[in-house]
């Protein structure tokens, strides 16, 4: 029979774990809460706390009295400074609220106390398992490198990620006015101050930089105090020349922490035990805290312990891995911060506002109006002109707005002929208002496809087919472009459709593969033949064949698809690469057959028409391509004469394990378009048209391509247009659809509205 929670041990006297007691006694005085803290009870190594409007709401509704005494010593302001360059721009309207980590922990100490919690101070908790057989819940709240995870580590099974900064914190004796961003370019390289008040007389101070910049500044060497001197004088402006102060602070390197899961029998992990989150985004005693409420009010809920802390994992774990995402990608941008600095000034503030997708180019909007409007006249855009709106110029081609229509299979050809679904499909994504719309993956000859229902460009009956959809997106859509996607599909050919079983092969009727290397896709697919140098040649041709008939049907841009382990991407990933010839082995050489490619299909491809490459920018598999070889792979290309880079990741082997998330591709496409100074198409979980803006304004792409929103709506971007209230050149409505330009009214608008209340 389940024990009732009587007794409660919490291992470690963090925020997290000094709440999670409070709640735990308070919703029964009469439960035993034992918590062990191996420090003193006013060690603490970390100076200001900073909360959202969301937790604080929690904590009053749980406890008013904490938040009464926290509301107390709250500091609280809007303003957010980024100075760069000797140019400070600041943007307001964000809300913040803070106070010392002392003096939180001062009042969660009184409030334990007072309700009757044993703190033991300075006292190593006692083993796990003594504690799990003793107390019929243990709360693990012991911190990142916590000893109880670690004892456990085989249930848990807990990653810890280190990455590449070095920080130290530290605090000044005087308030901030605003949450403070400065960068130093030093001799050394570049370093960041992150700093913001939580007193009237003192803030927090994080110094960080790339650790190859803080090995070459020498600040791994000498004692500690001289470090934080030369801190103090590196941001000295930013502090008015006042010192730094240090609390035991030692320079370290931040680690991200996930479980495979967060409790076992009795046994439950809290706050930065169970996960991180980067203090760039200011949430690990954020997560701490909310950890400790659910908690407790899934225990109050449940029936039982096993299920209490079931909910507890299931109600947290989806609210912390979004924390999480957002938080990788404001480290990966501070990490990679040396990107951005040529940046004009504007664009860069705002890009660092927008870095972990969680401010938006709208909700910018709303806080701070005028800062996002110089933002977007600093851009190029005209008055009342979304930056989504905006043209771009690829070679000879205007594109009228950013958006793109992404390639997607229909496998709804017949014979490689395309038909009146694919009139339809592509014809009303044209009449939709994207500013470019892209075929499928048009394959270059029968043996090329993936599946019996592709799409091809190998015969006249095709080119013909193909010349009556883009004779219509013209005559109808005028301004929209279209592009063919031209591929091969190598080892992954001759499969089922994908809705009959992605990546099955087909039950008869099978054709052979080939592919750079006789290695099939995954267990139970056709095992290719390895090419030939004649076979490489007669593909190259099949390419310039097709392009030669993609320009006669008149399509304004050609894409080579070199992504996705196909035939072209066979050759450039080293796990599907395998040769020993001049066309294996060394990156140089598995970039030489989809060059000779390219070069085939630019010199028969018209001078004036863009041409752009799809890569894979990481294989998501050990062994293979990396955001590293990408940016090399990207500038091969664009040597070549590559207008773009469309940059998607992995489907190269079967084994992949992507990190799925919000535009989870678009750092790929960031880093490519920074790094190897070429334009870049942007895809991959681009949903909305808020992350089309912000996405675009902030330099991270030049065009976003979206697939499954046009597949849910095929007029996406004239919908946005109106949503946004634009009309203007870069969303034109088709003249038989222009009744339909404003959203519809919806519901009853024409009730009487009360004009007159009258007390009792």
């Amino acid at each position: 029979m389940e024990r009732t929670v009587t007794r409660v041990a919490i291992v470690g006297g963090g925020p997290g774990g000094l709440y999670a007691a409070a709640l735990l006694k308070r919703l029964d005085p009469g439960r035993e809460v034992t918590l062990w803290e191996r420090n003193a009870p006013d060690d603490t190594f970390g100076f200001g706390v900073v909360l959202s409007d969301e937790t604080l709401g929690g904590i009053e509704h749980a406890d008013p009295q904490v938040f009464a005494a926290m509301k107390e010593h709250f500091t609280r302001w809007d303003d957010i400074d980024i100075v760069h360059r000797g140019t400070r721009h600041t943007s307001g309207g964000h809300g913040f609220a803070a106070l010392g980590r002392r003096r939180l922990l001062g009042i969660l100490h009184e409030r334990c106390a007072e309700l009757g919690v044993e703190l033991n101070f300075r006292t190593p908790a006692p083993d796990p398992a003594r504690l799990m057989a003793g107390y019929d819940l243990v709360v693990a709240a012991d911190g990142v490198h916590s000893t109880v995870r670690e004892a456990c580590a085989s249930v848990f099974r807990p990653v810890v990620e280190r990455h590449r900064c070095r920080y130290i914190w530290l605090a000044a004796d005087f308030a901030f006015d605003a949450f403070r961003f400065e960068i130093a370019e030093t001799e050394h390289g570049v370093m960041q101050l992150h700093g913001y008040p939580y007193a009237d007389d003192a803030s927090t101070v994080i110094i960080e930089m790339r650790e190859e910049v803080w090995h070459a500044a020498g600040f791994d060497e000498g004692d500690p105090a001289a470090s934080v001197e030369r801190c103090a004088k590196i941001f000295s402006e930013a502090l008015g020349g006042r010192p730094l102060r240090s609390n035991n602070s030692a320079w370290t390197v931040f680690r991200t922490v996930v479980n495979d899961r967060w409790s076992h029998e009795n046994l439950v992990l809290l706050g930065d035990a169970a996960h991180t989150a980067h203090f760039s985004i200011g949430s690990g005693t954020k997560l701490a805290v909310e950890d400790a409420l659910a908690l407790a009010a899934c225990l109050r809920e449940r029936p039982d312990t096993a299920s209490a802390l079931a909910a507890y994992e299931e109600e947290r774990r989806p609210v912390v891995a979004s924390t999480q995402r957002a938080a990788r990608a404001s480290l990966a941008w501070f990490e990679d911060l040396a990107l951005y600095l040529d940046q004009p000034p504007r664009q860069f503030a705002f890009n660092l506002l927008t870095r972990s997708r969680r401010v938006t180019h709208d909700n910018l909007r709303l806080r701070d109006a005028h800062f996002t409007e110089a933002v977007e006249r600093e851009f190029g855009c005209a008055p009342g002109t979304p930056p989504m709106f905006t043209p771009f110029r690829l070679r000879g081609l205007t594109l009228r707005n950013r958006v793109v229509v992404s390639p997607m299979d229909m496998y709804s050809a017949e014979d490689g002929v395309p038909g009146d679904f694919h009139l339809v499909h592509l014809g009303a994504r044209a009449l939709g208002g994207a500013g470019l719309v892209m075929t499928e993956m048009v394959c270059v000859s029968e043996e090329g496809r993936i599946t019996p229902g592709c799409a091809g460009l190998y015969d006249a009956r095709q080119a013909e087919a193909w010349r009556r959809i883009v004779g219509f997106v013209h005559a109808q859509a005028p301004g929209t472009a279209i592009g063919v996607q031209l591929g091969h599909s190598g080892r992954k050919g001759s499969t089922r459709r994908m809705w009959e079983g992605l990546d099955e092969p087909l039950l008869d009727g099978n054709w052979p593969l080939t592919a750079a290397s006789p290695l099939p896709y995954r267990a139970g697919s056709q095992t290719p033949r390895e090419l030939t140098r004649s076979r490489m040649a007669d593909i190259r041709e099949q390419f310039t064949a097709a392009a030669r008939r993609a320009a006669r049907a008149g399509f304004d841009l050609l894409e080579l698809h070199c992504a996705h382990g196909y035939l072209l991407s066979g050759f450039l990933s080293p796990l599907t690469n395998l040769r020993t010839d001049a066309y294996g082995g060394s990156e140089e050489r598995r970039l030489r057959f989809p060059l000779e490619v390219f070069d085939a299909v630019r010199e028969v491809w018209p001078e004036e028409k863009p041409l752009t490459v799809r890569i894979s920018a990481t294989d998501w598999a050990e062994g293979g391509n990396t955001a590293e070889d990408a940016v090399r792979i990207a500038r091969a290309f664009a040597a070549h004469g590559a207008d773009a880079i469309d940059v998607s990741t992995g489907q190269v082997v079967a084994d992949e394990r992507p990190e799925f998330g919000r535009s989870y591709q678009t750092p790929f496409a960031d880093r490519i378009r920074h790094e190897a100074g070429v334009p870049v198409i942007a895809v991959g979980a681009i949903s909305s048209w808020d992350d089309v803006n912000s996405l675009v304004l902030a330099g991270r792409t030049d065009l976003c391509a979206l697939a499954r929103p046009h597949l849910y709506d095929p007029h996406w971007t004239l919908h946005a247009a109106a949503e946004q209230g634009y009309e203007g050149p870069g969303a034109v409505w088709p003249a038989p659809y222009r009744a339909g330009s404003r959203r519809p009214n919806t519901g009853r608008t024409d009730a009487p509205r009360p004009r007159l209340s009258l007390g009792r």
